[in-house]
């Protein structure tokens, strides 16, 4: 629904909040096994919201706290960040990929120009969706952030996706 609404051409897209109502109506529908009306969706804000939400929700993080280590440690390093993405488990890795597949979308220049969301960007909205750090410290917290957004950004920039883009 966010690229049928023109997300592609939103500014702000998954960084811009919508309407809380709205996206807790999209989430009852879609919790109850039905299919939102399209004819009433107007703002790709709202799919786009209800997507992060969606996994920040999960009972357990898409990259789970055993490889947490492991990712932040990537960082730029590309190879590393392709080895902790092959130690997740199947179906993680499979969702990951598609996530990143689905957000590659959105770096072409000419979308970029038109949301105001380069890859850093994206990684910056996405990370603390796809990765809990379980410190309790402030500046453990803080800095881990950074990491955890350049291992999303490395991603979003430099992996091969082509192998999940016509799994719906």
């Amino acid at each position: 629904q966010v690229l049928a609404l023109n997300g592609r051409e939103t500014e702000g897209i998954f960084r811009v909040s919508a309407d809380v109502d709205e996206v807790n109506a999209l989430k009852t529908k879609i919790d109850n096994w039905e299919l939102p009306d399209a004819s009433t969706l107007t703002d790709a804000h709202a799919p786009a919201s209800l997507l992060k939400l969606w996994y920040r929700e999960l009972y357990e993080p898409l990259i789970p706290d055993a490889l947490y280590g492991a990712c932040v440690a990537a960082g730029t390093d590309f190879a590393a960040c392709t080895r902790a993405l092959h130690r997740l488990p199947p179906i993680n890795r499979l969702v990951l990929t598609y996530l990143i597949s689905f957000l590659q979308q959105f770096t072409a220049p000419e979308v970029v120009s038109q949301t105001k969301m380069d890859s850093a960007n994206l990684a910056m909205v996405f990370a603390p969706n796809c990765l809990r750090c379980t410190s309790q410290d402030p500046r453990v917290i803080l800095e881990n952030a950074r990491k955890e957004m350049t291992f999303l950004k490395t991603l979003i920039t430099n992996l091969d996706t082509s192998h999940v883009q016509d799994l719906l």
